[in-house]
């Protein structure tokens, strides 16, 4: 029997295990949250709101599908290697807690389906206790019921920020407004040609248009946060208008009051697992993914790849590319008939995808509404003057001069920023992403793997 492992829990990685599960695999899947299901999917048994989790009843047949496999939950791998067969160590319990358990898995082939992070750029006063990115808004209404604050900002690019906003409002916070950063022009050359080919995101769309309408929320594309404002918390935010760079217009500002502000700009890929396992990264800083062929297979034959490892194409495309590389990674062929489903999906998908950049894509002009000062590693507190003056070393030496990227998020939150401020300084980043430990291991417990 062919044994998968799927890293991550997400739309991805279901689909992935349960089309290897069909095959007859043996499956095992790690994932390091609580529970099931991704960002898509993250929700209470009993506090969520219903109508803040989309295509519930897929993932119910996800998640039961599992019976079969062997699955951990709250587990960290922190070690990723291929040779002969695949080889996963992780660890298994409370990130703080006394004892964790140590895994040890071996596969012949895995799916890394290891999802994005929350991408939110600086601008100054978004230290402030009162900010949050938009990701974590949207866990903290639908995980737990509870909102960042009773006057919000939502600020950023994307269409995640409306199904933020209205969970949000349905939980409780008076949204002041959507600020949508790219332009009408953008968003019009984005969404508006060849309409028939969005018309299964349609109703998702009339549902959250129905929703700001419903709340009152004012959406201003065009417009961004450019400062939060407050002493000990958030009591205030500037909000201008943006020129297509997303430069901000002088004399446009505007101080709006609010005690919380959720900033998103999209994800950045997770790709520190798939660069442990010697795959072959597309693209340039900041828009960096694992490259994949036709069957989701990487550079390296024993490990696949699918979801926003691959791109930034949403849950659909994830549950179809998770779909197809986990009958690859179990044995299956491309000309199957039971993959003309998700082939299709994945067809039309990666059009949407690159609507997506098109229209909300990342613009250089945001680092315009920074000060020197701006802090943009919040781990380490290093400002925007500190990583230009150090731009033009190479990305290590760029570190450890400046401090950027070595806290405990280890480049996760500002890596983006850092390598745009770098670029434009005249640098030539790369690198950031790679973190020979793949999640935070205390040295005792590393000191406990015999042979290692």
């Amino acid at each position: 029997m062919r044994r998968v492992a799927v890293l991550g829990g997400g739309p991805a990685g279901l689909a992935a295990a349960q089309a290897a599960l069909a095959l007859g695999a043996e499956v095992t899947l790690v994932d390091e949250g609580a529970g099931l299901g991704g960002q898509f999917w993250r929700h209470h048994d009993t506090i969520t709101d219903p109508r803040l989790t989309h295509g519930r009843a897929r993932f119910d047949r996800l998640r039961g599908a599992l019976e079969q496999a062997t699955v951990h939950t709250g587990a960290s791998v922190w070690s990723a290697d291929v040779a002969a067969s695949v080889t996963l160590r992780a660890f298994a319990g409370s990130a703080d807690g006394p004892s964790r358990r140590s895994l040890a898995i071996e596969a012949d082939a895995v799916v890394v389906a290891t999802g994005a992070h929350d991408l939110a750029l600086p601008v100054p006063g978004w230290t402030l206790p009162g900010v949050t990115t938009a990701g974590a808004a949207q866990a903290l209404a639908k995980r737990d019921g509870v909102t960042v604050g009773r006057r919000t900002i939502v600020s950023g690019s994307g269409p995640f920020l409306l199904p933020v906003a209205q969970s949000l409002a349905l939980t409780g916070s008076q949204v002041v407004g959507v600020h949508e950063a790219s332009t009408v022009r953008a968003l019009a050359a984005g969404w508006l040609p060849r309409p028939w080919q969005l018309a299964g995101k349609a109703g998702e769309l009339v549902e959250y248009v129905a929703a700001l309408a419903r709340h009152r929320i004012p959406y201003r594309p065009g417009s961004a946060v450019v400062r939060v404002l407050g002493e000990s918390r958030v009591e205030a935010a500037v909000v201008a208008s943006l020129d297509a760079a997303w430069r901000p217009i002088p004399g446009t500002e505007r101080e709006i009051v609010c005690d919380a502000v959720a900033l998103g700009h999209g994800f950045t890929p997770r790709l520190e697992a798939a660069l442990s396992l010697g795959c072959a990264i597309v693209g340039e800083h900041g828009a960096r993914f694992v490259a994949v062929d036709d069957e989701q297979r990487t550079s390296n034959p024993l490990v696949f790849a699918a979801g926003e490892v691959t791109g930034i194409g949403g849950a659909d495309a994830a549950l179809a590319e998770g779909a197809i590389a986990g009958f690859l990674a179990a044995g299956g062929s491309i000309d199957d008939s039971r993959l003309r489903g998700p082939l299709a999906v994945r067809r039309r998908m990666r059009a949407f995808a690159a609507r997506l950049e098109r229209a909300h894509g990342i613009r250089q002009g945001w680092t315009d509404w920074l000060d020197d000062d701006t802090v943009v590693c919040r781990c380490e507190g290093v400002a925007k003057q500190a990583i230009e003056q150090s731009s033009h070393a190479p990305m290590r030496a760029m570190k450890l001069a400046s401090r950027a990227g070595l806290g405990p998020c280890q480049g996760r939150t500002c890596g983006h920023a850092v390598e745009e401020i770098m670029a434009q300084a005249g640098g030539r980043p790369s690198g950031f992403d790679r973190r020979p430990i793949l999640a935070p291991i205390r040295l005792g417990e590393l000191a406990g793997q015999s042979g290692d």
